[in-house]
C-alpha cells in the first residue's frame, strides 16, 4: 500500500523526464545510425510526438545495423579480399564463380519436385534455410523427407526465422529432432535480448545437399509456393538449382548463419569444402551476393542501383512489393525519361493490402515518367528478377522494398551468361503477357488519397 502511494506520488515528476530522457537516448542513436534521412526522420517524428508509442516501437522494430550482433556474426565471404582470378574471385559486392550449371524452376510443380529429388537423392548432408515453413500438406511432406533422411545417418540441419515461421515448431517439425535432424530459429524475439532485433529477419532462402548442389531463390516451403501437382491458388515465384563452385559461398552464408542462430550452444561455422567446376556445356558465371546487418554497407542495394544506372537501353524489374528508396525511385524515372526502356511488373493484387497503398504515388511518377508499369493480373506474383540491357539478370529473395534493401538478411544471385540471361527474360515476358497496364484514376476519394498518403508516411518504418 506504501509502495502504491509512493509511486502515485513521485510518477507524475519522474514519468515525463524519464521519458524524454530515453527519447533523447535513442535520437542520439538513431543518429549515429547509417538510415535513409526520410527513415530517420519518420523514426524522429514518431519518437518526439508520441513517445509513449514511438520509444517502444523504436525498441522493437528500430533496429538496422545492430553493432553488437554484427560482432557475432562471422563474415561469409569466402574468397581472399584480393583475389582477382580464377575459378573463384571476390567483387565489390559479392563473389563470382565459374564453372557453375544451372537450372531454373519457373513453376512450383518443378521446385517441388526438384526439392524432393535432391533431397531423396543426398548422400552425406542437408542443410536448408527459409524464412517461411507452412503447417500445410507441403510443409509436412518436406518435414518427413528430411526426417527419412535423417534416420539414414544423414545429416540435416533446418534454419527457420523465428517470426517468419513463428509458432511452427509443433510435432510434425518435432519429428525431424526425433530421427536425428537438427533444428534452430534465427533471432527469436523473446526474451529481448538486443534492442531492435525483432526487426532483423533472416530473408534467405537456401537448400545445399551434399555440399556440392543448392537451391536458391523466391520460394518459401509451402502450399502457396510449391506442390506436386498445377494449382491456381499457387504464387507465381522464380527459384533455380546451381551446381558447382557457387554452392560454396551459398555453404558459406548458411554456415554463419546456423552458427549465429546456435550460438549458445557453442556453434562455430565449419570449414567450406571446395567443389570442383561442373563438367558440361553452358557453363555459368554467378555472383552471389548476401545482404543485411552481417554485411560491411549495403551490397546487394548498391549493386542493383550500379547496374539500373548503367543501362544503356533497357530495364526490366519484377517484384511483389514495391515501395523503393529515393535515389532508385529517381534512377529509374530519369532512365525513362531519357529514352530507356524501363519495366516494371507487380501484382494486381498482392497479399499485403498496405503496401499497394503505399506503392500507389512511385507507379504514377514512374508512369508519368514514361516506365511501362504492367500489373499481373494471374493471382499473387511473389517472384523477383531484374534484367538490364541482356547483358545481366539477377533474382534471388529480396523484393524492392525498404524492408529488404536495408533490414533483411538478403541473398542474390547475378548472372552473365546467354543462357542464364534469357531464361530470366523468358520468364519475364511470360509474366508480362499475363498483366494489363496501370492506368491511374483520375478520381480518387478522399479516403483512398488519405489512405496511401499515410501509407507513404509510414513506409519508412516498415
Amino acid at each position: 500500500m506504501e509502495i502504491g502511494y509512493y509511486v502515485d506520488t513521485i510518477w507524475p515528476y519522474l514519468g515525463p523526464p524519464l521519458g524524454f530522457g530515453l527519447a533523447f537516448l535513442l535520437i542520439s542513436r538513431l543518429m549515429r545510425e547509417k538510415r535513409r534521412p526520410s527513415a530517420t526522420v519518420a523514426w524522429m517524428l514518431v519518437i518526439v510526438w508520441i513517445p509513449y508509442i514511438g520509444v517502444p516501437l523504436y525498441l522493437i522494430f528500430g533496429g538496422r545495423k545492430i553493432s553488437k550482433l554484427t560482432r557475432r556474426k562471422s563474415r561469409i565471404n569466402i574468397a581472399p579480399p584480393n583475389a582477382s582470378s580464377g575459378t573463384v574471385r571476390s567483387s565489390p559486392f559479392g563473389v563470382i564463380s565459374k564453372g557453375n550449371r544451372t537450372e531454373f524452376q519457373q513453376t512450383g510443380v518443378i521446385a517441388f519436385e526438384s526439392l524432393v529429388r535432391e533431397i531423396k537423392q543426398a548422400r552425406t548432408s542437408i542443410e536448408i534455410a527459409t524464412f517461411i515453413l507452412s503447417h500445410d500438406a507441403i510443409g509436412r511432406h518436406i518435414v518427413r523427407e528430411l526426417s527419412l533422411q535423417a534416420k539414414k545417418g544423414i545429416e540435416v540441419r533446418l534454419l527457420l526465422d523465428a517470426v517468419g515461421s513463428f509458432g511452427k515448431k509443433t510435432l510434425y517439425i518435432l519429428e525431424l529432432e526425433k530421427a536425428g535432424g537438427k533444428i534452430e530459429r534465427f533471432m527469436p524475439v523473446l526474451p529481448f535480448a538486443s534492442l531492435g532485433k525483432a526487426n532483423l529477419r533472416n530473408h534467405r532462402k537456401i537448400a545445399i545437399f551434399d555440399n556440392k548442389r543448392a537451391i536458391i531463390g523466391g520460394r518459401n516451403i509451402g502450399s502457396e509456393y510449391m506442390g506436386p501437382a498445377p494449382s491456381s491458388k499457387r504464387w507465381k515465384d522464380l527459384s533455380l538449382l546451381i551446381e558447382g563452385p557457387a554452392v560454396m559461398q551459398l555453404s558459406a552464408t548458411f554456415e554463419a548463419d546456423w552458427a549465429f542462430a546456435c550460438r549458445g550452444k557453442n556453434c562455430q561455422p565449419r570449414e567450406i569444402k571446395p567443389v570442383e567446376e561442373y563438367r558440361g556445356p553452358e557453363l555459368s558465371t554467378i555472383e552471389i551476393m548476401a545482404s543485411g546487418p552481417d554485411t560491411l554497407g549495403d551490397p546487394l542495394y548498391e549493386k542493383i542501383l550500379s547496374i539500373i544506372q548503367e543501362a544503356d537501353t533497357n530495364v526490366a524489374i519484377v517484384t511483389p512489393y514495391y515501395i523503393p528508396d529515393e535515389v532508385i525511385q529517381r534512377s529509374l524515372i530519369v532512365k525513362a525519361r531519357t529514352g530507356k526502356s524501363v519495366k516494371l511488373l507487380i501484382p494486381k493484387k498482392s497479399n499485403h493490402p498496405v503496401t499497394d497503398l503505399a506503392r500507389a504515388s512511385f507507379l504514377r511518377e514512374l508512369s508519368e515518367a514514361g516506365v511501362e508499369v504492367l500489373l499481373y493480373t494471374s493471382g499473387m506474383l511473389h517472384g523477383k528478377a531484374i534484367l538490364v540491357d541482356n547483358t545481366i539478370a539477377m533474382t534471388g529473395s529480396a523484393n524492392i522494398d525498404l524492408r529488404s534493401l536495408f533490414v533483411n538478411y538478403e541473398l542474390g544471385a547475378f548472372f552473365y551468361d546467354n543462357g542464364d540471361i534469357q531464361a530470366i527474360s523468358n520468364w519475364i515476358q511470360e509474366l508480362s503477357a499475363d498483366a494489363e497496364p496501370f492506368h491511374e484514376s483520375e478520381k480518387r476519394s478522399f479516403l483512398r488519397s488519405t489512405a496511401e498518403d499515410l501509407s507513404r508516411l509510414v513506409t519508412p518504418l516498415l
